[in-house]
């Protein structure tokens, strides 16, 4: 399967899918900020939705290019599990958008983790976005050995940017 996602049906057809993770959730984004998502009838943090993961024990990784803003920070605040139950990276080289459901389907786009890039906003304010989403073996193997080889830090040593880098991940 190989699905367009437009930039109206981000939400719907990327986003919404973390509500039916089971095993592991893997996101790659430059830019993360507060965004939204519907939890039953109720409009949550998307963090809400990550902690809710990781009490089932999801195992959830996170690499983004640069600290979040305030609103996204009050609302990790919130919710205690993420300290230690998310892992995150933090890599001022990524610039990928990505995310892995389940190590069987993915995300490939240019929507960042932020309400304009694949959140709840309106379309008046909605990035446009593009991207596709598939369970072709081949490609997800592929995205996950790229999202791995940063997770693993295989280019920091070598990196000609670790002078921007608050937190090497080697």
């Amino acid at each position: 399967m190989f699905t367009y996602i437009s930039n109206a049906s981000h939400y719907k057809e990327v986003l919404s899918r973390v509500l039916n993770v089971k095993h592991s959730l893997w996101i790659g984004t430059a830019d993360i900020k507060d965004l939204y998502i519907e939890i039953g009838n109720e409009k949550k943090p998307f963090l809400a939705l990550i902690a809710q993961l990781i009490r089932k024990g999801v195992e959830v990784r996170l690499i983004h290019a640069k600290e979040p803003g305030p609103n996204f920070r009050e609302d990790f605040d919130k919710y205690p599990i993420l300290y230690d139950g998310l892992e995150r990276a933090l890599c001022p080289r990524v610039h990928f958008k990505m995310i892995v459901y389940d190590c069987r389907v993915v995300y490939i786009g240019s929507a960042n983790l932020t309400g304009a890039g694949i959140g709840m906003k309106g379309d008046d304010k909605r990035n446009f976005e593009a991207g596709i989403l598939t369970d072709e073996s081949i490609v997800v193997k592929d995205v996950m050995n790229q999202f791995d080889e940063v997770w693993m830090g295989k280019h920091c040593k070598k990196c000609k940017r670790r002078d921007f880098c608050a937190d090497p991940i080697v």
